[in-house]
């Protein structure tokens, strides 16, 4: 008799609850490798998503989505998978410099996007 098959599930850590998940593409800016979790600003003048850094004064330093799946643009910018709503876990998340949890917890919650 032949070994059964197994297989693993590992579940999405990024995930923290039921609240229900809205995700997007949208275009992330060249030059960075990402990984899932990173807290993302918006360019304003460009539209595109970018590591959400405090000190930033194109618009990206409001985070406004969490990125979905890890990514590199070190070639060029490229469509990614982020988060616009969801639950999500605090120790799972990717900061830029002079953000902190607490801060990016009560800038995304307006936005359904709730660090636990």
């Amino acid at each position: 008799m032949p070994n059964p098959v197994r297989t693993t599930y590992t579940p999405d850590q990024l995930s923290a609850g039921d609240f229900p998940i809205v995700r997007d593409v949208v275009v992330i800016g060249a030059d960075q490798v990402l990984s899932q979790g990173a807290v993302l600003g918006k360019v304003t003048a460009s539209g595109e998503y970018v590591l959400s850094l405090a000190a930033a004064t194109d618009g990206s330093e409001d985070p406004v989505a969490i990125l979905d799946a890890a990514i590199d643009t070190t070639g060029a910018a490229a469509d990614g998978l982020v988060r616009l709503t969801g639950q999500v876990l605090g120790s799972q998340l990717t900061l830029g410099t002079g953000h902190t949890l607490v801060g990016v917890k009560t800038t995304l919650r307006p936005l359904s996007l709730f660090v636990r």
